[in-house]
């Protein structure tokens, strides 16, 4: 196998590490071993060379001066940030010392793994890390932050996490983007679309905000918060009403659509409009267009899931395609995640077998500032990797009341001294995607990638999979599993007679060739019950839910008066890049847009300092008015940290109910006051 790291200067492939669904090919230019330039690979098959922002300046990242180069104990009050070295060897005995204390009093529940997928490499966000916490029997965690609300609610329509090829999207005639800012997630599929934009497709946005997507599209149509599952019943209602579904394809391939025609009935447009607040001609318009334009594509994003009926809002949009039969049109379906395709053999990789007790605990990390003040018995111990929770996670002050507990003892493994990490006894300096061997499938694009390191390591930095093979030997765990190379990893999880599209692909093919496309199959049994698309699911029905797509209210609440929507923004990837100086002066500043109306009548105008507050906390954010957001809604972007003197940590706005579906976030389904402070600008 290459050795590129001994390599001091050329140019070489690699893979973006990032919790995106592009995950683009790369091309690293190094010199004197360091890396000077990040660009994209012209030859990857879907990426072509186009990157983004983010990682085109990544080099400010992976070499700014505040990256940690050793481990360090803290010395100060948590959250001071006071620190000083350690060796590793003092490390990882701190860390094994204190938790064979804790198993001993009160058992392996008392410790908390806490993760997400900072580094999308399989190796390092569910491998080495998994087995280590399974044999060390501590509580298990729930990674639902992100999109298990729609995932659990598309899978009851079409059976897994699998649409079309996006490949094949440059045939599409009609795009309809919902809930995405793709400009700045997922830029490839605009790329595709704007491609065939230019053979004369048309580009449809529907989401709360007009941003960067909305802007370039054919048409935007604004949607109140949380309603958009009454919108795709409002279309299903016109199809069914004027006859322009798919009879045939509906027969073969549909479970309850005799069902679903008079369920529908109850959705007419007048009806819808008054819950979304899209008008009734545009309702018409939009139907019309969609029923009658094909191939047709729906690109479901991550942000609508993220309501209190987030799952339905999902699951009721994935069953718009079936209805003109666009899943037997190449160009046709839809897309919520691909990561289906290149499933891999989890069990073999992770090992859950080595989990003395099934019955362990699970705590939803949504839930993780009531967990850690609240959970009996008590969380004693937590170690945070590839993540940032004291940012990331929603009601962010409750979650900051738990990390302060002077009996809490907290690792942290990471890049830089994050604001997690500032509360943390022990911090640990992790090592760059750029630094590590892995394997990459993405969630959108239907290629698996391998990725050999090309620098050494950052100081004394080291990857999650290192990490955890010290801490099994520091906890006397001999299982000949801890020692597999990343390379036995690989192949263990490649190895899955469950995915057919898995075929061909190997480490070795990987190796040759360093991306390999997800065998092509029939999309046809589906893994649903019936093995047809469930417009009505009796599965639903045995889960407590209604089996048909439905409209459900968001569960509002009454402190605040407008409905707030924490978005992401265009220069940081949740709370990465929001501390890399580059990234902070391409975003410049945090904002809250807000309707022209509403702004008049709290007398704010453009560039005001706005205080922005409900029951869990507040900020204070720069108010851009305009008609970007419909009246009674405002939208901010980006997970901006508290500073000296700014209060702009965004999640401390954010409620932690859990989601209808999956155990999902409810970022979105929260209210906010809004009044002005001064204006600066």
């Amino acid at each position: 196998m290459q050795n590129i790291v001994q390599q001091k200067d050329g140019i070489f492939p690699s893979v973006c590490s990032l919790d995106c669904p592009d995950q683009c090919g790369l091309l690293v230019h190094k010199q004197n071993g360091k890396i000077i330039k990040v660009e994209g690979d012209p030859n990857h098959p879907i990426t072509k060379g186009n990157i983004c922002n983010k990682v085109r300046h990544m080099t400010e990242r992976i070499y700014d001066p505040k990256r940690l180069k050793t481990p360090m104990k803290r010395v100060g009050e948590k959250g001071e940030g006071n620190f000083e070295p350690i060796s590793w060897d003092e490390a990882i005995l701190t860390i094994t010392n204190h938790w064979k204390e804790l198993i001993e009093q009160y058992g392996p529940e008392s410790i908390l793994p806490y993760s997400f997928y900072g580094n999308m490499g399989r190796l390092n966000a569910e491998g080495m890390d998994r087995r280590f916490f399974h044999r060390l029997g501590a509580s298990r965690l729930d990674q639902t932050i992100c999109q298990v609300a729609g995932s659990t609610g598309y899978k009851y329509t079409m059976g897994d996490s699998i649409g079309i090829d996006p490949e094949e999207t440059i045939d599409t005639k009609l795009f309809l983007f919902w809930g995405i800012n793709a400009v700045s997630t997922n830029m490839h599929q605009l790329t595709i679309a704007q491609k065939a934009r230019k053979k004369g497709a048309k580009i449809v946005v529907i989401d709360v905000h007009k941003n960067q997507t909305g802007r370039m599209a054919d048409w935007f149509i604004p949607i109140l918060p949380g309603t958009d599952s009454a919108l795709a019943l409002g279309i299903m209602h016109i199809l069914f009403e004027e006859n322009i579904v798919d009879w045939d394809f509906l027969q073969e391939y549909t479970i309850g659509h005799q069902e679903l025609q008079k369920h529908v009935q109850a959705y007419d447009p007048q009806t819808v409009s008054g819950i979304t607040g899209v008008p009734v001609d545009d309702i018409y318009k939009l139907a019309r267009m969609y029923g009658k334009t094909s191939p047709s594509f729906i690109r479901i994003g991550n942000g609508l899931q993220h309501h209190d009926n987030g799952g339905m809002c999902v699951r009721t949009i994935s069953c718009l395609p079936a209805l003109m039969g666009q899943w037997s049109v190449k160009g046709g379906g839809a897309i919520k995640s691909n990561s289906g395709f290149l499933a891999t053999n989890s069990k073999a990789l992770q090992r859950p077998d080595l989990l003395f007790d099934q019955k362990t605990r699970i705590i939803n990390m949504n839930s993780i500032g009531h967990a850690l003040l609240d959970s009996d018995p008590p969380i004693r111990s937590m170690f945070v990797y590839s993540c940032n929770p004291a940012v990331v996670a929603p009601n962010a002050n409750k979650v900051k009341e738990g990390l302060k507990r002077k009996d809490l003892f907290t690792v942290v493994h990471d890049l830089f001294l994050t604001e997690t990490a500032a509360y943390a006894d022990i911090v640990l300096p992790a090592a760059s995607a750029f630094e590590n061997m892995d394997f990459y499938a993405s969630y959108w694009h239907q290629y698996m990638q391998i990725h050999l390191p090309v620098i050494e390591k950052y100081g004394e930095s080291k990857s999650n999979v290192e990490v955890m093979r010290l801490l099994a030997k520091g906890m006397g765990f001999t299982d000949l599993i801890f020692q597999d190379s990343e390379e036995d990893m690989i192949e263990q999880a490649l190895d899955n007679e469950n995915n057919p599209y898995l075929e061909g692909i190997t480490l070795q093919s990987l190796l040759d060739n360093q991306y390999v496309k997800a065998s092509p199959k029939s999309l046809f049994p589906l893994k649903t019950p019936s093995g047809k698309i469930e417009l009505y699911s009796k599965k639903m029905e045995e889960d407590g839910y209604y089996p048909l797509p439905t409209y459900i209210p968001l569960e509002h609440e009454v402190d605040g008066g407008f409905l707030y929507i924490p978005a992401p923004n265009h220069n940081f990837l949740n709370s990465t890049f929001s501390n890399n100086e580059k990234h902070v002066s391409m975003e410049k500043y945090p904002k809250l847009f807000m309707n022209v109306l509403d702004a008049k009548e709290n007398g704010i105008e453009n560039g005001d300092l706005v205080k922005v507050w409900n029951k869990r906390g507040e900020c204070e954010i720069i108010a851009s008015v305009g008609e970007q957001v419909l009246p009674g809604v405002v939208v901010s972007q980006g997970l901006w940290a508290d500073e000296k003197d700014k209060k702009q940590l965004v999640n401390s706005l954010t409620p932690d109910r859990i989601a209808d579906m999956g155990g999902g976030a409810t970022f979105f389904s929260g209210k906010v006051h809004v009044k002005k402070v001064e204006k600066i600008y």
